[in-house]
């Protein structure tokens, strides 16, 4: 990425997970950052390593607007906010649904909207989609699954809209992430299915070629990439890193 002291990001979703994964390393390389999560005891440790911080409900459409005006001037976004509902998928109500998609996609399309346009030329964002996107299996997660699917189509319209400024637009489609919502997954999966936590830990992990789940440190670093120079002439992509998971 070759970053300096100039450079500067904004990181929503920042208080655990990828998010944070990302926002930690663009700190100690030198990169102003902006993290973003749902309360201030949520980044109290990325505050303590030099991060800027915002508290913010993403849900919320009017600060939205509080961020864009914070994330002026910036290099680089990244969207990695998210939330998931886990219900059998014919007990999914509508305000589920509507929840999902305000911090998921509603929330993605608006920053994207309203901090693209004012980021430095050259600059890049991804957005974090998931191999949910393109896999139907888990269907006690179908709301998340399709917010996660818009996201696909949100990061391609993008691409081409800020192209000529240029900034780069890209995805990423984490498959099986050791990160707390992929702890409640198993937790709330597992009950709702009647089989044992571990026993559906290991079905899930034989589903992967490589055999095993990644760290967040791991996706983080393919973020890096699609955020460097080194894939300047990527734009519009959905990247799996599910470990062979998805392949397409």
């Amino acid at each position: 990425m070759s970053p300096t002291s100039t450079r500067r990001a904004v990181v929503t979703g920042a208080g655990s997970g990828i998010g944070q994964a990302v926002a930690r390393p663009l700190r100690r390389e030198g990169v102003g950052v902006l993290a973003v999560d749902l309360t201030d005891a949520k980044l109290a440790k990325l505050a303590a390593e030099g991060c800027e911080t915002l508290a913010a409900d993403l849900a919320d459409p009017v600060q939205w607007d509080a961020l864009a005006a914070a994330a002026a001037g910036a290099d680089y976004l990244v969207n990695a906010a998210g939330i998931i509902c886990l219900k059998p998928i014919l007990d999914v109500t509508i305000e589920d649904w509507r929840a999902v998609f305000a911090v998921n996609a509603e929330a993605t399309f608006f920053l994207c909207q309203k901090i693209g346009p004012q980021m430095r030329a050259g600059g890049a964002i991804v957005n974090l989609s998931s191999s949910s996107a393109k896999l139907a299996s888990t269907v006690e997660v179908a709301a998340y699954a399709a917010s996660k699917t818009a996201i696909l189509s949100i990061t391609r319209s993008f691409a081409y809209a800020l192209a000529s400024r240029p900034i780069r637009v890209n995805a990423i489609c984490p498959g099986i992430i050791d990160t707390p919502m992929q702890e409640r997954v198993l937790d709330e999966v597992a009950h709702m299915r009647g089989m044992p936590r571990a026993k559906l830990s290991e079905v899930r992990k034989q589903s992967v070629p490589l055999g095993r789940a990644a760290r967040p440190e791991e996706c983080a670093a393919a973020i890096w990439f699609l955020l460097s120079d080194e894939s300047g002439y990527m734009t519009g992509q959905a990247i799996n890193y599910t470990g062979g998971l998805v392949m397409w």
